[in-house]
């Protein structure tokens, strides 16, 4: 997996997660709405409205109220990115051997929290963890 070498777009943790959110609902309902954004998140559908509102004002969703959103072109990049950071630490965390409860735990506390130069390193690390099955197993938890 490839980091892309485009200057990322500064984002907030809480963005990021809304636009995951967003993005994996529309690829698997075909649509994403507040109602829908607020259950995932187990968060109010007020505080839903005042992020999308704000996600919309800075160009990174296309709001109408009562009928839902899609990402922008620039939304759309922010969100591959997450999920190419998601994907990148769940597959560096399974090499390990870790527990998927871990995995997926620790994923959403580190996805955010990581600068580039780390995902590069991460994404060099387990391309060679996985062509080395005795050094990965010789790592896996017991």
């Amino acid at each position: 997996m490839a980091i892309a070498s485009s200057s990322p777009r500064t984002t907030t943790a809480a963005v990021e997660d809304y636009l995951e959110r967003i993005s994996e609902l529309i690829e698997t309902k075909g649509y994403a709405r507040v109602v829908d954004i607020a259950a995932e998140l187990k968060i109010s559908q007020a505080s839903v409205t005042t992020m999308v509102q704000r996600l919309d004002a800075e160009g990174l969703v296309n709001y109408e109220k009562y009928r839902g959103m899609v990402l922008t072109e620039a939304g759309q990049k922010v969100a591959a990115r997450i999920a190419h950071r998601h994907a990148l630490l769940t597959n560096f965390l399974r090499q390990l051997g870790l527990d998927e409860t871990v995995i997926s735990r620790d994923v959403e506390g580190m996805e955010h929290h990581v600068s580039t130069e780390t995902f590069a390193a991460l994404d060099r690390l387990t391309a060679h963890l996985e062509a080395s099955p005795d050094l990965r197993k010789s790592l896996q938890a017991e």
